[in-house]
């Protein structure tokens, strides 16, 4: 029965841990989008204005989820490897474990996220995400159907 419970914390974590982190990243995008809306919002109109210069214009700023091509790619696969890691860390008893599986990844994507600051940051919301969710799932599985401690 515990090989049963295993797998299943492996198909969950692994699994369902793709459409979580998702939801988290489209998150985190649509309340950066809302805190720019607010930076932006004209000034009165009722309010005198000053006869000033214009300022000069500024270039166009990309949206914060526009990633050059190429940039955080294989994320889907490298992430449900990343969650399954995590939960046979758990599992097994080796939450040190997480640390390389961290390590790793950071190192493996060191040269996108320096040349990238967006990237660097869904890197970063996108793998706690995904890690609280896997860790979420092991622990659960593991103390109250496992009856581990």
């Amino acid at each position: 029965m515990d090989a049963l419970w295993i797998a299943v914390a492996l198909v969950v974590a692994g699994g369902v841990g793709s459409p979580v982190t998702m939801l988290v990243l489209r998150l985190a995008r649509s309340v950066d989008t809302a805190e720019r809306r607010r930076e932006e919002l004209p000034e009165p109109a009722d309010q005198p204005q000053l006869d000033m210069p214009d300022p000069p214009a500024e270039p166009p700023r990309a949206p914060v989820d526009a990633l050059p091509p190429g940039v955080l790619r294989g994320g889907l696969v490298i992430g449900v490897l990343e969650r399954l890691a995590v939960t046979v860390a758990i599992l097994g008893g080796q939450p040190v474990a997480i640390a390389y599986v961290v390590a790793v990844k950071a190192l493996g994507r060191y040269a996108e996220l320096k040349e990238t600051p967006a990237a660097s940051e869904r890197f970063i919301i996108g793998t706690l995400a995904s890690m609280l969710w896997a860790a979420g799932v092991a622990t659960i599985i593991k103390v109250y159907l496992l009856h581990v401690t």
